[in-house]
């Protein structure tokens, strides 16, 4: 073989191989929008709110597209996306072993600190099944109380106005976009009139202040051991606190 086919070769494989790793990403961010699916039929969510919502949540820009991520983690106010799992979940027990508590994890970023108590382990809660089914059970419930898809994805991330408003316009812009994959849905206006934040029953305000999540992070450079780091590009946002056992972080 002469020495042009030994190159003809060479470069023949290697597109294949940058193909294959192209190939690769979709297929993962695909995990995230099948639970969605999944989890939005079980509870009676549109599927194109839940697939937006994990887009708000975990969402970075791939092949054009803004991708969910299951392996995405917030530790503490330190977003990362991790190519896997198990390098997720190491990262995640050498965090705690150094104290860290609160962190939110998987396709919907479950915060531990709340809600780990509503799985076996830290592992479970990176499960995207059971990630996407707790919080379309969650929006589900705010669907109920506003009758506003819009409204109820800015509740699921906080009831401060000013925390509130930035997530619903994100939430629009995504479903805005649309998805070629799934069914369209209306989302409602929000009212010409000043909206009221009402306290939750009970012992003080439904949500109270947190650091940054990874919905609205970018990548911040180059990839480093251990994760993606991302860098926040918008102000601090908060976290959201039920009043006596908060469902979502």
């Amino acid at each position: 073989m002469g020495p042009r086919h030994v190159l003809a070769l060479a470069l023949s494989l290697a597109a294949v191989d940058a193909g294959a790793a192209v190939a690769a990403v979709p297929e993962t961010a695909r995990v995230c929008l099948d639970v969605a699916d999944r989890a939005a039929d079980a509870h009676g969510v549109p599927r194109a709110v839940m697939r937006a919502l994990t887009r708000a949540e975990t969402g970075r820009a791939r092949g054009g597209a803004l991708q969910p991520w299951p392996w995405t983690v917030n530790m503490e106010g330190a977003g990362r996306w991790f190519d896997t799992r198990a390098e997720a979940l190491a990262y995640v027990k050498r965090e705690q072993a150094r104290g860290a508590r609160s962190f939110d994890v998987g396709c919907f970023q479950i915060n531990h600190r709340w809600h780990g108590d509503a799985f076996p382990s830290v592992d479970a809660m990176f499960e995207p099944a059971a990630n996407a089914d707790y919080a379309a059970r969650f929006i589900a419930g705010l669907y109920a109380e506003t009758r506003d898809w819009a409204r109820a994805a800015g509740y699921y991330h906080s009831r401060t106005p000013e925390f509130f408003t930035r997530y619903r316009a994100r939430f629009e812009r995504i479903m805005a976009a649309g998805d070629p994959e799934a069914p369209t849905v209306a989302v409602a206006a929000p009212p010409a009139v000043e909206e009221t934040f009402r306290p939750a029953p009970g012992e003080g305000p439904l949500f109270g202040p947190r650091l940054s999540r990874p919905g609205l992070w970018r990548a911040a450079g180059p990839a480093k051991p251990g994760g993606v780091a991302l860098r926040n590009v918008a102000a601090a946002r908060p976290l959201i606190r039920a009043a006596a056992r908060p469902l979502i972080d």
